[in-house]
């Protein structure tokens, strides 16, 4: 994601129902990679979330992972978080550095 890159206007079309980000970014993504699973069981959360955190070191990028009610004071002091929101769903921002530390937390999950 960054200023100026892709069709603005089809990137807030795809995700015209979710927070705003400029606010947290400084800048209206374009552009979005989406990584998903069908995680069951904890070892399948960690791997999306590596796998995830490997992508955004190959193309760059902001991660911006959902959080389950509670866990916005949980993530807030991790290295490499850029911002929280919550406009109806709690939702973090951040680099990879940011997944990797969530990843060591014990217990760690993702939203499914």
């Amino acid at each position: 994601m960054g200023p100026g890159i892709g069709d603005e206007s089809v990137f807030k079309a795809e995700h015209e129902d979710e927070p705003r980000v400029e606010a947290v970014l400084g800048f209206e993504p374009t552009y979005a990679v989406n990584i998903s699973a069908g995680c069951n069981r904890g070892i399948d959360h960690v791997a999306t979330a590596l796998l995830t955190a490997a992508v955004v070191d190959v193309l760059g990028g902001v991660v911006k992972a959902e959080l389950m009610e509670g866990q916005e004071a949980v993530v807030a002091g991790f290295p490499g978080v850029l911002g929280v929101t919550d406009d109806g769903f709690p939702m973090v921002l951040g680099t990879a550095e940011f997944l990797r530390a969530w990843v060591a937390q014990p217990g760690f999950r993702l939203v499914k």
